[in-house]
């Protein structure tokens, strides 16, 4: 039997999320795929904000840990399409990493053109974009793009001691301030 609805880990992740922090939200599935993967609203339908979700397994559970990846609680990657973000509808989109250890998830919650303007700084990618985003597990979690760093590098983001204001998304990790308009 095929099923006729469904949604991915990342958008349920998400989802129920939203549904934990603001109780008086609705969450909307679109019928089709329009580059907006859930609509949220406030309890009278009011105040829509539009998500692209993407998930990503976490690429440090399974494996031995090393110097670079001795403090991280998860590591996701992602390939986007360049376009795509460039002409995205989505007011944000959620980059979803899953801890394998814990079974939890952190959420990157970052405007499209924020986004872009970072892989733009330090990619020269023209099509494909490759994304490798780490998030800490010191006390105040840090998150990093961390695509084509040295070792030496990651080493210096698992001490927590790694500074690079273009590569650093932490003040996009599990800010949800952008979503705060659904209690009104």
């Amino acid at each position: 039997m095929k099923p006729i609805f469904t949604i991915h880990a990342g958008e349920y992740l998400v989802g129920d999320e939203i549904e934990k922090r603001f109780p008086n939200s609705r969450v909307w599935i679109p019928a089709k795929d329009t580059g907006i993967d859930l609509l949220v609203t406030n309890n009278n339908c009011k105040s829509p904000i539009s998500l692209q979700v993407k998930f990503s397994k976490d690429f440090f559970g399974s494996r031995k840990k090393t110097a670079a990846t001795e403090n991280l609680k998860s590591g996701g990657w992602w390939q986007f399409n360049k376009s795509k973000i460039e002409n995205s509808p989505a007011d944000y989109w959620v980059l979803v990493l899953y801890q394998f250890q814990t079974r939890l998830p952190d959420f990157v919650i970052i405007k499209p053109t924020e986004l872009l303007k970072i892989y733009d700084k330090i990619s020269n990618a023209k099509l494909k974009i490759q994304s490798y985003v780490w998030v800490t597990d010191h006390k105040n979690s840090q998150c990093w793009e961390t695509r084509g760093l040295k070792k030496i590098d990651q080493i210096k983001i698992s001490e927590g001691t790694f500074i690079s204001d273009e590569r650093n998304l932490t003040k996009y990790l599990n800010n949800w301030s952008c979503l705060e308009k659904l209690n009104d």
